[in-house]
Formats: C-alpha cells, sequence, structure tokens
C-alpha cells in the first residue's frame, strides 16, 4: 500500500479556478481589439494603457483596502511584492507588449509572450525545485505547436530585433504575473494585491508621461468596429473595467486554486479569445489552419491538466510527510 496526497493539495479548487482562469483569459483577450480599434482613431498605446490601468486601480482600490481592514500591515509587509507586481507584471507586461506590437506582427509578437508558461515551468524547476513530469512536458509542446499555427507565425512575419526585445520583455512580466498570483503565503487578498499593482503601475505611467518618457496622445474621435461605431468612452471603460480589473483579479484568484504552471497553460486561451474578438470586432477572421491552431492549444491545456493530477512534487512529497508526522508515528505507518 502507498500513500497517495489528496488531489486537493496539488490542485485546489480547480473546477472553481478553471472558472476563474477562463474569465481572466477571455477578458484580457478582448484588450488587443479595443485598444487597436482606439489606436486606429488616434490614441497612442502608451495612452491606452494608462488610463486602462487607471480605470482599473481606482475600481479597485476601496475594495482592495477593505479586503485588508483591520490587517493594514500585510501592506507594509508586502510592499516589495506589490511594487514588483505592479512594475513587471501590470506595466511592464502591457507596455512592452504594445510596444512590440509596435515594430513586428501581432502574431509574432504574441508568440514570443505567450512562451511565459515554459518559463514558468522552468522557474518552477529551477528556483522551487518543482520537476515537471513528463505529461507537462508533452502538454508543452502540443500548445506550443498550437500556438504557431494559432498565431499564423508561419505565414512570413518580419521579425524585427528591438520588437523581438521588446517581447521578451513582455514575457518576462506574464511569468512574474503567474508566479506572484500563485504564491498565496504573503496573505494578500487576491483583490488587494491586483489593486497595489495597478495602483503602483498607474502612478508609474502618469509620472513617466509627464516628464515626457512616454508619449501620452488621445482623441475624443468615434471609436469604429465592425458591429457599428461608438464613442472613444466606451472601450476605454471596457479596457479598464473588462480587461483589467476583472481580469486581474479573477486571474490571480485563479492562480491560487491551480497553482502557476497550470494556470499559465490555462492562460494560452486568451489568444484563441483574441482571435475570436477580432473577428467579430474587427473582422480579422482567422484562417482553417488557426482554428486548428486553437484546438492544440485547449489539447495541450488538458495534457498539462493530466500531468499535475499525476505528478506530486517534492516539495509537496515533504509537506505532506512532516504532517503524517504529527498524525501517525513513522513505525505504525502502512508500508507499499
Amino acid at each position: 500500500m502507498s500513500i497517495h496526497a489528496p488531489d486537493t493539495l496539488v490542485t485546489r479548487s480547480t473546477g472553481t479556478g478553471l472558472i476563474l482562469a477562463g474569465t481572466s483569459a477571455v477578458s484580457f483577450g478582448l484588450s488587443g481589439s479595443l485598444a487597436r480599434a482606439l489606436m486606429d482613431s488616434g490614441w497612442s498605446p502608451a495612452a491606452a494603457v494608462a488610463l486602462r490601468v487607471s480605470i482599473a486601480a481606482v475600481v479597485l482600490i476601496v475594495p482592495g483596502l477593505m479586503a485588508v481592514r483591520g490587517r493594514t500591515n500585510l501592506l507594509l509587509a508586502n510592499a516589495r511584492t506589490i511594487v514588483v507586481y505592479g512594475l513587471l507584471a501590470v506595466a511592464g507586461a502591457q507596455l512592452l507588449y504594445f510596444l512590440a506590437v509596435s515594430r513586428l506582427d501581432v502574431g509574432v509578437a504574441l508568440l514570443i509572450e505567450y512562451t511565459a508558461p515554459v518559463a514558468v515551468v522552468l522557474w518552477m524547476w529551477g528556483v522551487r525545485a518543482q520537476r515537471p513530469g513528463p505529461l507537462t512536458f508533452v502538454g508543452a509542446g502540443i500548445a506550443a505547436v498550437g500556438l504557431v499555427l494559432l498565431l499564423d507565425v508561419l505565414g512570413g512575419a518580419q521579425v524585427d530585433v528591438i520588437g523581438v526585445l521588446f517581447a521578451l520583455g513582455a514575457m518576462v512580466g506574464a511569468a512574474t504575473y503567474f508566479v506572484i498570483s500563485a504564491d498565496d503565503s504573503s496573505g494578500l487578498p487576491p483583490i488587494t494585491l491586483a489593486a497595489g499593482g495597478l495602483v503602483f503601475a498607474s502612478v508609474i505611467f502618469w509620472l513617466t508621461a509627464a516628464i515626457g518618457v512616454l508619449p501620452v496622445t488621445a482623441t475624443t474621435a468615434p471609436v469604429v468596429f465592425t458591429l457599428g461605431t461608438v464613442p472613444w468612452w466606451v472601450p476605454v471603460l471596457a479596457l479598464g473595467l473588462i480587461t483589467a480589473a476583472l481580469a486581474y483579479v479573477t486571474g490571480i484568484a485563479a492562480a491560487r486554486r491551480l497553482g502557476s504552471r497550470l494556470a499559465s497553460f490555462v492562460a494560452l486561451s486568451e489568444v484563441a479569445a483574441g482571435l475570436a474578438f477580432a473577428w467579430i470586432l474587427l473582422a480579422q477572421q482567422p484562417r482553417p489552419i488557426q482554428l486548428l491552431g486553437a484546438l492544440l492549444v485547449l489539447g495541450g491545456v488538458v495534457v498539462v491538466k493530466l500531468g499535475e493530477r499525476d505528478v506530486l512534487t517534492e516539495t509537496q512529497t515533504g509537506e505532506i510527510d512532516d504532517l503524517l508526522v504529527d498524525v501517525v508515528p513513522r513505525d505504525h505507518r502502512p508500508r507499499a
């Protein structure tokens, strides 16, 4: 007889986590179409990102503070985490991605940024000694092939070295997002971490804009979508409320239930959501090979999930062993 860890020790509240992760991915996926329409009407990337982050910060700051009411010492104790999260996972990831898109095809920039799940796997393995199982590698490979097809990278995209560096920076920000979001040891509620990061990021954006580092250009011209024309403030509010506030809070909550590795792979569905929104809102219809890629991405996520279920990391094994010491003396444990 062998001792097995309860499934909840490996993936806590998995069903709820997958729903939250899906909500986050779809919300994030909407941002590209909204931002592209704004930029087509005369907005600069920095202006779109700055307002997106600022609106979300205003919406979440009060709920974020209420979530730690009576425990404000958590904010001071985790100030460094909030700063890193706001700088890399919020400001860096968003701004660098838009800068990459300004020099690369969207598909190339997305593919580079979405190597973040692989970076998370390697980080968890190298730093936390959480060695991925064979199925995780297989799932990563399937998802990678799916992304190549989904983003149509093989269709002759031109590569710019500086743009690639911007996209790699966005990848670091995305990987930071998954790792910090999954770490619940700080005691910070998800909404507080999201609010803190968004507030810090918005301050950074407006300070850099004030001194002229970031060009911020906006217009009140109507914004044109395939379904019709809307006032400028409609996509701006949607960027702040849906693609930032809702997306970050649900994403953090999902990562804490699924773990950074699985959450990062589920988030790959953001790419599929982004293509769907681009089809509906911008008339950018995906090709059949891209639809095949979407199916492969989802298949890769399923395989990664199976790998997570079957593999118990060394760290978790040690935690369970310590728990058993308190409950069952070593001499009386069942033997294999």
